[in-house]
């Protein structure tokens, strides 16, 4: 199969993602932090060793500030609702995943405002805009880096100013550009980064991070078990351990790891340039299609490898089954978990096809998604 939805999870992974999964199992499968013998001992080290991987990553200084989560929801939700209290003002944009938009939403039953930013159709969003929306009692600003429909690349380095300026928060949403693109807390003045360990990362599902700022109070949602302090009946302070309460995912965290050495080896710039090429490439044939219609930027170097399309007006999902069923190709349609983003750019009823180009994806690959298109064209 050709396989075009890296943006909902990376296929296949690196070998050495496989391979760090399964050695962790087979040889070092013990609690990390739990205990003194060499196999829990082999076990923290692992985990501490991707703190550090994921830190060179993102140019965060202290590893004990990242922490590890299920996923880049669990770790959105961490954020928002461990920053946001009754009487708090949050801005995010129309383009965000439902993972943002739902805590936004969950919380303004207890007295969290919120304003949305209209984004254009192409899903671009005007950083003044976010400028003007700041209150007295805005204590946030949440944006997507890149959005999961359109993969429109938002102007953080933008926001980011106009938070730090405005003695605002500032928190990334990178699903679709971790890994991929340059990310710098420091000089992005990012507060909190949430981002999955299964998508840009490389690494297995069931993994997602959160950076928080050294400094930061963020409410913590679970108590528990920590190897830590355990002479206590309240939860430490202390990071990372506030937030990881229970039995980490070692295997998991040990596949990031090993996903971040493969694009730390390979060159985040090589596997961009990759990336670029064959979206480039794949927007320029479909542009050639009378009956096609693209949606966002159009454009390689404004939006992340996510291209979402429609055929007419054929339903998309009728489109993706056609895709996957004729001719072996995987892609993903519908709402993309992202309503407003479609309500944005006009497909909130029809939905759209997305093909999201990974770094193991081939220029033949685009070939054949290219003829497959033009025959269905040919049919309707």
């Amino acid at each position: 199969m050709i396989y075009f939805d890296n943006a909902a999870t990376t296929f296949p992974k690196p070998q050495g993602v496989y391979d760090a999964v399964l050695n962790t199992m087979k040889d070092y499968g013990a609690n990390p932090g739990r205990s003194g013998h060499k196999l829990a001992l082999e076990a923290g080290r692992s985990i501490f060793f991707a703190r550090e991987k994921v830190s060179k990553l993102f140019n965060i200084e202290n590893p004990m500030q990242i922490i590890f989560t299920g996923n880049a929801t669990e770790s959105l939700n961490l954020a928002i609702k461990g920053i946001l209290s009754k009487g708090d003002h949050v801005i995010t944009s129309s383009m965000e995943h439902n993972s943002v938009l739902r805590p936004i939403k969950a919380l303004e039953k207890i007295g969290v405002e919120s304003t949305i930013i209209q984004c254009g159709e192409d899903g671009c969003l005007n950083p003044e805009n976010i400028r003007n929306a700041i209150r007295e009692n805005t204590k946030l600003i949440v944006l997507t880096h890149a959005s999961n429909v359109t993969g429109t690349i938002m102007p953080i380095k933008e926001v980011g100013k106009i938070a730090k300026d405005q003695g605002v928060l500032f928190l990334v949403d990178a699903a679709q550009t971790a890994g991929v693109y340059e990310i710098d807390v420091v000089k992005d003045n990012i507060d909190l980064l949430a981002l999955p360990g299964h998508k840009g990362l490389l690494g297995p599902q069931g993994t997602g991070i959160l950076y928080i700022k050294e400094g930061l109070n963020v409410k913590h949602f679970k108590e528990g078990g920590t190897g830590s302090k355990s002479e206590e009946l309240f939860q430490p302070e202390m990071l990372p351990d506030r937030y990881e309460s229970g039995t980490p995912n070692t295997p998991g965290i040990a596949g990031v790891a090993a996903g971040v050495d493969f694009i730390l080896n390979e060159g985040m710039d090589n596997i961009r340039k990759h990336e670029e090429l064959l979206t480039g490439y794949f927007i320029e044939e479909l542009s050639k299609m009378e009956k096609v219609k693209i949606y966002g930027p159009k454009d390689s170097t404004k939006q992340a490898s996510v291209v979402s399309i429609n055929i007419g007006n054929e339903d998309s999902s009728e489109i993706a089954y056609i895709l996957d069923k004729v001719y072996n190709i995987a892609v993903r349609s519908g709402l993309h978990c992202a309503p407003m983003a479609h309500k944005t750019i006009g497909t909130f009823e029809q939905g759209t096809v997305r093909f999201s180009i990974g770094y193991f994806n081939t220029r033949n690959e685009i070939d054949e998604a290219i003829n497959a298109i033009k025959d269905i064209c040919s049919q309707i």
